[in-house]
């Protein structure tokens, strides 16, 4: 690092927990976003602002009015840009050091498989059942960390699964792709704001620690904040052995 990055990530090199050796760590790592949205507008700052080094957005979609009331990296002067553009002007404005790559594109199996393995976590900050399903496929092929968020409402989920533990679950041990549930989005049943924020940051925490080596606490635990009551509730999993991703069966 040179005296510059030492100034700038100076609260983060008196963490014990992270220091010049975990800091240095996060510079040198990747980091996938899939979805610049609701979620990943707060996760990609954060990563960013943290000094992950490399970090590469996907999301398909523009930057839209309705957006504005909780995707907070994109601003009214940037309506009708791709998300992942806006995003990564409001990231590289945060911090000019970064290496970011946009992809304005679904998140597919093809592209998910090109780009999982160059990353040391991926984040999924997306909106629907299919893609959640492969970019856990994913990263359970390549054995990379994935942080999972959603909210709806004023309801909200966080969950790590990490599948360079044997032990560990993956997405469709919690959720199994042949039981989609109803998709439910934000556009007809609504969201409360600051609670995407809540939830993304968590996202970016749990991601920050993985990148410098604190590890993570959550996997195997599924995290649920009832936004009314500011009350979190958690629930347990095992890995499934007929889980037709990570199962015993299916293993890659």
């Amino acid at each position: 690092m040179n005296d510059a990055q030492l100034l700038r990530y100076s609260r983060h090199l008196l963490l014990d927990d992270v220091g010049i050796e975990g800091q240095q760590r996060l510079l040198d790592s990747h980091a996938v976003i899939v979805g610049a949205g609701g979620l990943g507008s707060p996760a990609a700052l954060y990563l960013a602002a943290s000094g992950v080094g490399q970090l590469t957005l996907i999301d398909d979609d523009a930057v839209d009015l309705t957006n504005l009331q909780r995707q907070i990296a994109h601003t009214t002067a940037r309506i009708g840009q791709p998300k992942v553009e806006s995003a990564a002007t409001a990231m590289l404005a945060l911090n000019p050091d970064l290496r970011i790559d946009t992809l304005k594109l679904r998140a597919d199996a093809a592209l998910l498989n090109r780009l999982v393995p160059t990353a040391q976590v991926v984040l999924d900050c997306c909106d629907n059942f299919q893609t959640r399903q492969a970019v856990n496929a994913a990263c359970v092929a390549h054995h990379v960390p994935l942080v999972s968020g959603a909210v709806i409402r004023m309801d909200g989920q966080l969950a790590v699964f990490d599948s360079r533990d044997p032990a560990s679950p993956c997405y469709a041990c919690l959720f199994p792709p042949d039981e989609a549930p109803e998709e439910v989005r934000c556009a007809t049943l609504g969201v409360l704001a600051p609670l995407v924020g809540v939830i993304g940051t968590l996202q970016a925490t749990e991601a920050v620690k993985l990148l410098a080596g604190i590890g993570s606490a959550l996997p195997g635990r599924l995290q649920m904040l009832d936004g009314r009551r500011l009350e979190w509730s958690e629930m347990r999993f095992a890995r499934q052995p007929a889980c037709p991703v990570c199962g015993s069966g299916h293993a890659p």
